[in-house]
C-alpha cells in the first residue's frame, strides 16, 4: 500500500507540474513585447528604456502577416525582421542613420575601403529628395554635366521616391563601362533633363594650385589670377589632405604671394581630423575648430594644433551647395574666428557624426551619434553656412565661361593689406 501511495503521489505531482508548465506557456503567448521577443528570437528579452513602449501592435501585425497574407509562405521571416529594423531606423527621420542588411552591408564595407567603381558624385537627402551634394573633380559625373543641387528623381526607369541614400548609391554604382541614366530636376528649370553617364574607376585628385578653369560653350577657359594671390582648390578631406595641403602652403610661401583663396566648392568633405589639421594652419593653439554635440552628453571640443604661421593673412574661402561636412567645418571655423570671408552660395548642411555599429555577424547600423557645431555654436546641419558675400552663378555665366564667385573673391583681395 505504501508503494502504491508513493506512486500515486509522484504521478499527481507530475500532473500538477504539467498543468503549471502548460498554463505558464499559454500565458506567455498572450503577453506582449518582451515575452514574445524571447519566444521568437530565443534570446534574453530587451527591456525598453521607456515604460510607455507597447510592443503589442507590432506582434499583432506580425501575426496578421503570418496568418492572413496570401503569399506568407513565400516571405522569409528573416527578411521580415530586417524590414522591421529598417522601418525602426527610418522612423527617426535622420537620412544618415541607416540599417544595412547583409548585401548592403557588404557593399558599404567595400565602399569605405575605396574598392568601387561608379560615376563619381556625392549624394544626400534634402527634404526627402535624393540630391547631388557635389560631382567629384575629373569624374564621369562632372564630365557629363551633373551640378551640385541637382535633384535625382529617377535612376534608369526607377523612381527615387522614398529612396534612402544607400538605395540610390547602390543603383547608381556599377561596373566600369556600364551606363546609368539619371533624370534630374535642376534649380531654375521647369522641365527635367536626362543625363546618361558611363561608369568608370574613380580616381579623385586631392588638391590643385594651378590657375582654375571654367567650362563654357567653347570648352575649358583659364581664369587669370593676380600675381599676389595664391589659390588652393581642395577637392576632398582624405587621409592625405593634411600633407598635400601643407605642401601647397609651402609652395605659396616660396612664391612670395601673401593673399589666399581657398576653394572648397563641390568638396563633399571627408575625415574630421583632416579638417582640424588644415584649420590649424590659421588658428592659434587651443582655439576651438569644431564641437561635437552628443545631446545628453557633454560636448567634445576639437581644438587647433596651433601651426598658425600666417598672421594677418588676407583670405577668402569659396563655398557652394556642394560644400559639405568637413568643408563646412573649415569654412565655419575660419568665418567664426574672423580669419576669412566666405564667398559663394549657402553650403549643403551636412554637419553630423556617424558611427558604424555591427548588429549581427553580417549586418550593421550606421547611426548619427552627434552634431557638429561651429566655434560660435552654429549647428551646421540646420541649413548649412551662409556666406558673407552671396554670389550665385547664372546659366549665362556658365555658358560664357565666367566664374562670378572667384571674381568677387579677387575683387575683395585686390586692395586688402590684412584680414578682411
Amino acid at each position: 500500500m505504501r508503494l502504491i501511495k508513493k506512486i500515486l503521489f509522484f504521478a499527481a505531482a507530475l500532473v500538477i507540474l504539467g498543468i503549471v508548465f502548460v498554463g505558464g506557456f499559454y500565458v506567455g503567448l498572450q503577453m506582449p513585447g518582451e515575452t514574445k521577443i524571447l519566444r521568437v528570437f530565443q534570446k534574453e528579452p530587451f527591456v525598453p528604456l521607456r515604460e510607455d513602449v507597447d510592443f503589442a501592435p507590432f506582434w499583432d501585425a506580425w501575426s496578421m502577416v503570418e496568418t492572413r497574407y496570401v503569399d506568407s509562405d513565400k516571405v522569409s521571416r528573416q527578411d521580415m525582421v530586417y524590414g522591421a529594423i529598417s522601418g525602426l531606423v527610418k522612423s527617426i527621420g535622420d537620412p544618415y542613420t541607416v540599417f544595412f542588411p547583409p548585401k548592403e552591408n557588404e557593399y558599404f564595407q567595400s565602399e569605405i575601403k575605396g574598392s568601387f567603381e561608379g560615376v563619381g558624385m556625392e549624394i544626400g537627402l534634402r527634404k526627402g529628395t535624393i540630391t547631388v551634394i557635389a560631382p567629384l573633380k575629373e569624374t564621369p559625373a562632372e564630365r557629363a554635366g551633373v551640378l551640385a543641387g541637382d535633384k535625382i528623381i529617377r535612376i534608369d526607369d526607377t523612381s527615387t521616391i522614398d529612396f534612402t541614400i544607400e538605395e540610390a548609391v547602390q543603383m547608381i554604382r556599377g561596373e566600369r563601362g556600364s551606363k546609368v541614366k539619371l533624370t534630374i530636376l535642376r534649380n531654375g528649370e521647369d522641365e527635367p533633363r536626362i543625363i546618361e553617364i558611363v561608369r568608370d574607376t574613380i580616381n579623385i585628385p586631392v588638391i590643385s594650385t594651378d590657375s582654375p578653369t571654367v567650362v563654357g560653350k567653347d570648352g575649358p577657359q583659364p581664369i587669370a589670377i593676380p600675381d599676389d594671390i595664391f589659390i588652393i582648390q581642395l577637392y576632398n578631406f582624405s587621409e592625405n589632405s593634411p600633407l598635400v595641403f601643407r605642401d601647397a602652403l609651402r609652395t605659396m610661401a616660396q612664391s612670395g604671394k601673401r593673399k589666399l583663396i581657398l576653394d572648397l566648392r563641390n568638396n563633399p568633405g571627408g575625415f574630421l581630423e583632416a579638417a582640424v589639421h588644415i584649420s590649424s594652419w590659421f588658428l592659434p593653439e587651443g582655439e576651438i575648430v569644431v564641437s561635437e554635440d552628443h545631446g545628453r552628453e557633454e560636448k567634445i571640443n576639437h581644438r587647433s594644433y596651433g601651426f598658425d604661421i600666417f598672421r594677418n593673412l588676407p583670405m577668402v574661402v569659396l563655398v557652394n551647395q556642394g560644400s559639405a561636412s568637413a568643408s563646412e567645418i573649415v569654412a565655419g571655423t575660419l568665418q567664426d574666428h574672423g580669419i576669412a570671408k566666405l564667398v559663394g552660395e549657402k553650403t549643403f548642411g551636412k554637419g553630423s557624426v556617424q558611427e558604424l555599429l555591427p548588429l549581427t555577424e553580417n549586418t550593421s547600423i550606421k547611426i548619427t551619434v552627434a552634431k557638429w557645431l561651429t566655434p560660435k555654436g552654429r549647428d551646421i546641419s540646420a541649413g548649412g553656412l551662409t556666406p558673407d558675400y552671396e554670389v550665385k552663378p547664372t546659366a549665362k555665366d556658365i555658358e560664357s565661361a565666367r566664374d562670378p564667385v572667384l571674381e568677387k573673391a579677387i575683387e575683395l583681395l585686390k586692395n586688402a593689406n590684412g584680414r578682411l
